[in-house]
């Protein structure tokens, strides 16, 4: 999602919705940006990162989230939806593929550009919820990353009765490689350096979105 069918990461995007809404401060805007770093250089602890960034949540109701990016997407994102995806979404619709977003951002950052471009599947790391339909500020495991995006793809590729050497997955990181490795078809799109690297020595076709 992030780099590929949008311009731009939507983590430090969603922090600086939460700075004007008074919700975020410059260090945390700061930090998120050190995050982001460390993922495309490949180097994040991403079970540390995922439980600090997921903590604050604990307690609070998973509508609000719901409610607070539906704001925050038509102002702060959808202008960086880029061209390249949604040409390529289209072809895959009018294919009558079955088409997913895969991404490590949560279902609640991921579905409103997944219904703006009509994709109908989300495969997203999954934030807990208790009974009351509150966060407990725990990811579900596995998170959505590396090997876990993998585990996850598979199992819903199998849920709609496919299997991942049938499919096209399209990656700008490096930290994708499992599951670019497993499908029939990986391309690499606006690569990371080291995904760049990797695409042309396995021979995987580059493509620039914008």
């Amino acid at each position: 999602m992030d780099r590929t069918l949008l311009e731009k990461e939507t983590a430090s995007l969603y922090v600086r919705y939460q700075r004007e809404q008074g919700e975020a401060s410059l260090y945390d805007l700061l930090r998120t940006i050190g995050w982001v770093l460390q993922y495309t250089a490949g180097v994040i602890d991403i079970d540390k990162v995922a439980r600090r960034a997921l903590a604050p949540l604990r307690g609070s109701p998973e509508s609000e989230l719901t409610r607070k990016c539906e704001a925050w997407f038509p102002v702060y994102v959808q202008k960086y939806v880029s061209a390249g995806g949604r040409s390529r979404v289209r072809e895959h619709l009018e294919r009558g593929d079955v088409v997913a977003i895969v991404t490590g951002a949560s279902v609640y950052a991921s579905r409103p550009l997944a219904r703006l471009l009509g994709i109908p599947h989300i495969v997203s790391t999954v934030f807990e919820v208790d009974a009351q339909g509150l966060f407990t500020g725990l990811p579900e495991e596995p998170l959505c990353f590396r090997e876990g995006k993998l585990q996850r793809a598979r199992h819903f590729a199998e849920r709609m009765g496919h299997s991942l050497d049938e499919a096209i997955f399209y990656s700008d990181s490096i930290t994708d490689l499992p599951l670019l490795a497993a499908v029939k078809e990986a391309v690499a799109v606006n690569p990371d350096r080291r995904l760049a690297k990797e695409a042309q020595r396995r021979g995987w076709p580059i493509e620039r979105w914008y």
